[in-house]
């Protein structure tokens, strides 16, 4: 699988990284341009920008509807995610005032991050790894399982503090190996004891999932988005017909139907649950 390599530099003093996301400084900031997709990089005034780690979502540690209070999924899971990816990069002694960094040791670290998009955010989708790249800065770099074993991606489901969340640009043979790894998580680490995206769960105010229950992220962003237009009230009558509108496309394996997410949500009174298992679902990037 082809990929744009860009090296650069990790900072995290006077941001907000978590589990799944961290700001990128490449050496060049001029090749930002060459990130593919229909979406460019928003880039700060020195030349970062935030990534959102491909292929795994972290539960949430500061997550806004929109026009609303920021919220999180239950806090311990979600910040083990947050300071797993950092002690993984080598960042020491990171010290938050609530989530933003306020310091670190060291300031920066070297490293590398290899995509083939930016998101409807802004945000560069990728792949990212510690230490000297595996091609040139700008060019195009082979990513195979082995590279992939080699990023934080496959660190965070290994660890079973991410779930695999896939989107149709990443290829099938590393979403395989992806995918077998989270078998090897799945009975004992991270989110896994405790996942209830598919056993079910029931909702009795926004406290269920900020406290409560450890479910996919994006099942919780939907929720929670719902459950905001509806201020005060917490029924869930409307919610799958919230979800068809979302229009959220997916390709449902190992059948390979292209269907919606709403159609892969049970939704009875208001308990919920995930039909399939998250690693069967990719997704269509906006």
């Amino acid at each position: 699988m082809p990929m744009l390599c860009l090296a650069g530099t990790f900072r995290i003093v006077g941001s907000e990284p978590d589990g799944d996301s961290i700001r990128f400084y490449p050496d060049d900031p001029s090749q930002w341009s060459l990130v593919g997709g229909p979406h460019r990089v928003r880039t700060n005034a020195a030349g970062g920008a935030q990534l959102r780690l491909d292929a795994i979502d972290a539960l949430e540690t500061h997550y806004a509807p929109q026009g609303g209070a920021r919220l999180h999924q239950p806090p311990t899971l979600a910040h083990q995610a947050a300071a797993e990816l950092l002690r993984w990069l080598g960042f020491r002694h990171v010290q938050r005032d609530v989530e933003k960094v306020a310091a670190a040791e060291p300031a920066e670290l070297d490293g590398f991050l290899l995509t083939r998009t930016a998101d409807l955010y802004g945000r560069c989708v990728a792949l990212i790894g510690r230490g000297d790249p595996p091609a040139k800065s700008g060019a195009q770099a082979r990513v195979n399982v082995a590279m992939l074993r080699r990023t934080a991606s496959f660190r965070l489901i290994s660890t079973g503090l991410a779930y695999p969340t896939y989107y149709l640009n990443l290829f099938p043979d590393l979403r395989r190996a992806l995918t077998a790894e989270v078998g090897r998580a799945r009975p004992d680490r991270g989110v896994w004891p405790q996942d209830r995206t598919q056993s079910g769960f029931t909702v009795t105010g926004l406290d269920t999932l900020t406290e409560d229950v450890v479910i996919l992220p994006k099942l919780f962003r939907r929720l929670v988005d719902y459950l905001h237009l509806g201020a005060d009230d917490t029924s869930l009558a409307g919610f799958a017909d919230y979800l068809a509108q979302r229009n959220d496309r997916v390709l449902v394996l190992p059948d390979g139907d292209f269907t919606t997410f709403d159609t892969v949500v049970r939704v009875d009174g208001q308990n919920v649950r995930l039909t399939t298992a998250p690693e069967n679902l990719v997704f269509q990037e906006l």
